[in-house]
């Protein structure tokens, strides 16, 4: 699994049994942004948008403060 959020969410998304049309539909991200950020296109998604994929995958998202 890679490092960045983004890349540790579209992992997820790929492992999840979701369509990327349910996961648009249950979110409200719209499918052309939802495509970019799973092909790379878009380094990132709202907030919002990352919460909701987050609650929808059961994820949790965790930021923590780098030492050094």
């Amino acid at each position: 699994m890679s490092n960045t959020l983004t890349d540790q969410i579209r992992d997820a998304v790929k492992a999840s049994k979701f369509s990327h049309y349910r996961l648009c539909k249950e979110t409200g991200i719209d499918k052309a942004s939802m495509s970019k950020f799973m092909s790379g296109q878009r380094s990132g998604l709202s907030m919002d948008a990352l919460n909701k994929l987050a609650a929808l995958l059961k994820l949790r998202i965790v930021v923590e403060r780098k030492d050094g």
